[in-house]
């Protein structure tokens, strides 16, 4: 005789493996060692596993690198106003390091938070604008330098240019807005650099 069980308790059922599946991820993304990467590899977002020194693996760890240069530049010293900037870019790079670790495209489709678009791009543009009108017009180069944290963002800038230069050698290509992302971004930490140090009351020092 066959046992028909109730259609609450099957959702029960069910919904405890869930949580039970889910719960295991949220272990192993908390736990900071795994092993997993021991022999010099690590995975995608599809779980594909590559070397550590793969093209795609180095752009996103070029990324990782530029969002922890924003974390020194807060710890260095910023108004409300600019830190509140600079902690929306460091979210924007986890999106970004999550895109490029998605080489299948199959992110978007299930965390929204993790996926940059044109809105973003024209973000920064609106961004660079509004810091750029308090700014006296550059007339020459200026060195990289001046408050430590005006400091702390022309570094920042520097490895934005790197993690884009990365970006750009990846095969296949990647979507072109994250290409436009990073290259405003760089444009725009150039900016708040520079509004740091206006700020501040730190001259500029020419070339």
């Amino acid at each position: 005789m066959r046992v028909r069980r109730a259609p609450w308790r099957l959702a029960v059922v069910s919904s405890c493996a869930k949580a039970l599946r889910a719960s295991r991820i949220i272990q192993s993304i908390l736990k900071i060692y795994t092993r997993t990467g021991d022999t010099g590899e690590t995975s995608l977002f599809d779980g594909t596993r590559v070397v550590k020194n793969d093209a795609r693996v180095d752009a996103y760890g070029e990324v990782d690198e530029l969002n922890a240069c924003l974390g020194l530049a807060c710890a260095s010293g910023l108004d409300k106003e600019i830190e509140a900037e600079i902690v929306r870019l460091q979210r924007d790079l986890f999106a970004l390091g999550a895109q490029l670790a998605d080489p299948g495209e199959k992110l978007a489709a299930r965390v929204t938070k993790a996926v940059l678009g044109d809105d973003d791009v024209t973000r920064l543009e609106q961004a660079i604008d509004r810091f750029e009108a308090e700014l006296p017009p550059l007339r020459r180069f200026i060195l990289a330098g001046g408050s430590p944290a005006g400091a702390a963002l022309h570094v920042a800038r520097a490895v934005s240019r790197r993690a884009e230069r990365r970006m750009v050698a990846l095969e296949p290509a990647i979507d072109g807005v994250l290409l436009r992302y990073i290259n405003r971004l760089s444009d725009l930490l150039f900016v708040l650099a520079r509004a740091v140090n206006h700020r501040a009351g730190v001259a500029e020092t020419e070339w």
